[in-house]
């Protein structure tokens, strides 16, 4: 222990060495402790511990990223860049039980940490006071709610010296939230579609109506159906077979494949008119899950894909035409017709 707390000191030393030494050119910033920086007008290596800001790091710039949150993925690996693939892994502080690797950050000395914000509470206290030991400048961001996409896309756009590039995504995302607001109006009250998310192997994992992970149900013009107040920011309600044949929802979005796989071969479930009426859709995942885990810029295309689930007939966006756009835009990838339709089907 007396070994790795030297070897911790020590790193300390020597990155806030680098800092003084590498701070003598560029712009000056204030981070979220009141903390004074120079930092260089557009910054080489940042770092996450949030798995949406990272997802939007990579957008914005991949070469930018020091590391990872997490592994990456098989099913990710064919729409990233190759250099992100060798990354190290450095954590992060999502889910349950996960943290950043102090050491790995360290060794790494990234420019900038970037912290992500929500409404819930996603840092402890704790945490924050360990992020103030290190010699990093540390910035945040908020990204509550996905209508706080095109300024904090913007924001980092200026801070990280890509303002061009954050600038077509910005404007995106505004668009985006703009048709959105549309189309939800030109939904009558009474016509309002009710809606189950099914996460879990088992499907019986959900989220309340105020959660995060759930936004995209209201923002397509639909009602979860499981209406009550989160236990906490990680959601994941488990509810009993009799409260869901209570709800009776017309639409079900799966989260897991398995589930997928089984929930038209199960008798319990084949009582719901969901089921019976083969409105259950698997929520497409390529690169990262349009829906929810973690609830990222991705959702700006998801929410496109939820309203035309709920309201195939009314909705006004052609899918295959959106994904297609939107992986050129945000990912640089040219998808072909058939590319689009498998990453739609679930495939």
């Amino acid at each position: 222990m007396k070994t790795r707390h030297s070897f911790y000191l020590w790193t300390l030393v020597i990155c806030a060495a680098l800092w003084a030494a590498g701070s003598a050119q560029g712009k000056e910033i204030t981070d979220m402790f009141g903390r004074k920086y120079s930092i260089a007008e557009k910054p080489s290596k940042i770092y996450s511990p949030s798995p949406p800001l990272s997802h939007l790091l990579y957008v914005i710039d991949p070469s930018m990223l020091a590391g990872l949150t997490s592994p990456v993925r098989e099913h990710e690996k064919p729409y990233l860049k190759k250099g992100v693939l060798s990354l190290p892994v450095l954590g992060g502080w999502y889910g349950q039980g996960n943290t950043p690797n102090i050491e790995m950050v360290l060794k790494v000395n990234p420019e900038l940490i970037i912290f992500a914000r929500f409404d819930t509470v996603f840092h402890s206290r704790t945490n924050e006071e360990l992020v103030r030991t290190l010699p990093i400048p540390v910035m945040s961001v908020n990204l509550s709610t996905l209508s706080d996409y095109p300024d904090a896309i913007s924001y980092l756009g200026q801070l990280l010296g890509r303002e061009a590039r954050a600038g077509k995504l910005a404007a995106y995302a505004k668009k985006t939230i703009a048709d959105m607001e549309a189309f939800r109006a030109s939904i009558g009250q009474g016509d309002t579609v009710s809606v189950y998310y099914a996460q879990g192997v088992d499907g019986l994992r959900t989220e309340c109506d105020s959660s995060m992970h759930a936004q995209l149900i209201p923002l397509a013009g639909g009602r979860n159906v499981h209406s009550c107040v989160a236990r906490s920011s990680y959601g994941m309600e488990k509810i009993s077979m009799e409260q869901l044949l209570l709800y009776d929802p017309e639409v079900i979005l799966v989260f897991e494949e398995p589930f997928y796989r089984s929930v038209f071969r199960d008798p319990r479930w084949q009582r719901l008119r969901a089921v019976k009426n083969k409105r259950v859709h698997i929520i497409p995942k390529e690169p990262f899950n349009w829906f929810d885990r973690p609830p990222s810029f991705m959702r700006l295309l998801g929410v496109k894909w939820v309203a035309g689930c709920l309201y195939p007939q009314r909705c006004p966006f052609d899918m295959v035409k959106e994904t297609r756009l939107f992986f050129k835009l945000f990912f640089d990838i040219d998808l072909t017709l058939e590319g689009a339709k498998n990453i739609l089907g679930g495939k």
